[in-house]
């Protein structure tokens, strides 16, 4: 990647990501943003808001995406990039549509877009790519000029977003006690979808057998596992497991929950388990509460030593990570030859997502793919 030569034709980076509540008072709004059109009743959302309550009515995702922007602007100027980088939330401010209005207006007319979202799923992509195109709809309807936005590939095997989940696991084992450390499981986590979301995830030749959301999982748990193994010559047991289900009872999701996990693991005499949470960039709520409370909590009440492994959040190695995939994609756009980097069997993901690309029930226009209408 050493022959990357500039971030032309981008003139500006967005940092897409889900955004969250700051306070009390913005708990059921948030959360009603976040089900619109689902007809969910007011008394259901503050039910579902006691998670956020627990926490002062605060979600951490604002802030670990303060701290990236930092990080990103910091690599970049560190580095000679001088490109500006924005942040805009899908369900809570500061909202896209504001920020893509605010880049339209400071002149940017070639976006390259950042999600906080490594792997391959309609939540984890189409739906990023469907608000986008609603946004750039919205201002095209106000007048403005539409700019291009393309959207950064799939990092979820970069060496940048992998090694600091490695360190992370490293340290989360070298805390528990010395004498179950060496036969403490790994519970590599990322949240549950339901089956069939998961089945068309990624490209239509990857579909079937949990789609690319899985297999992604599964090459990154394997990376890390590798990984310690070389750090540490202990060849530890691990597994994919999920969390942070929300789904009606008959629906399938993917399974085990790491909480039945741990007790399965408990009753097999497992000594310890390090909880390594590798589909979430950043601590956000379904972190804070379905593994730093909820599994805690059970592996307190079975007895059952359990460390949680840092996220990647605003670590300096991501944040040059984002730094090459731009540099990576404006060389593609430039027509000059790049090899992209990737760790894993699976290789580097597609820059244009492609026909049939995580499919949404209700199929809407979506930016940044190849059926995209902008």
């Amino acid at each position: 990647m050493s022959d990357l030569r500039g971030p032309a034709p981008y003139d500006a980076l967005l940092l897409l990501s889900f955004g969250g509540p700051e306070g009390p008072d913005d708990v059921v709004p948030f959360l009603a943003n976040v089900t619109r059109g689902r007809g969910i009743p007011e008394e259901r959302l503050k039910e579902v808001g006691k998670h956020y309550f627990l926490f002062g009515g605060v979600s951490p995702i604002n802030a670990q995406n303060r701290a990236l922007l930092d990080a990103l602007r910091k690599d970049f100027a560190d580095h000679g990039l001088e490109l500006p980088v924005y942040w805009g939330n899908r369900n809570w401010a500061p909202y896209l549509t504001d920020t893509l209005r605010e880049m339209i207006t400071d002149g940017h007319r070639r976006i390259a877009v950042l999600a906080t979202s490594a792997y391959a799923s309609y939540s984890g992509c189409r739906q990023y790519r469907e608000n986008l195109a609603e946004s750039l709809s919205a201002l095209e309807a106000e007048g403005l000029p539409v700019p291009r936005v393309d959207k950064l590939r799939h990092y979820f095997n970069h060496p940048g977003f992998v090694r600091p989940m490695v360190d992370g696991v490293l340290a989360s084992l070298a805390d528990l006690p010395e004498d179950v450390r060496a036969g403490a499981h790994l519970a590599f986590t990322t949240h549950s979808i339901p089956t069939a979301a998961a089945d068309t995830s990624g490209p239509v030749e990857t579909h079937g057998d949990g789609g690319s959301y899985v297999a992604e999982h599964l090459d990154v748990a394997r990376l890390i596992t590798e990984a310690v193994r070389e750090e540490t010559g202990v060849d530890h047991p691990w597994q994919l497991v999920y969390q942070s289900r929300s789904g009606a009872p008959h629906i399938p999701w993917l399974e085990p929950d790491i909480c039945d996990h741990l007790e399965t693991l408990h009753a097999d005499g497992v000594p310890a388990v390090v909880m390594a949470p590798i589909g979430f960039v950043s601590d956000h709520m379904e972190v804070l509460y379905d593994l730093d409370t909820e599994a805690t909590a059970k592996a307190a009440e079975l007895g059952l030593p359990v460390r949680r492994s840092a996220t990647v959040g605003a670590d300096p190695r991501f944040a040059a990570a984002v730094r090459d995939l731009l540099l990576e994609r404006a060389a593609v756009e430039q027509e000059r030859p790049v090899t992209p980097c990737a760790l894993g069997s699976l290789g580097p993901s597609h820059d244009l997502c492609p026909v049939g690309c995580c499919p949404a029930g209700a199929l809407k226009p979506a930016a940044a793919g190849a059926d995209s209408p902008f």
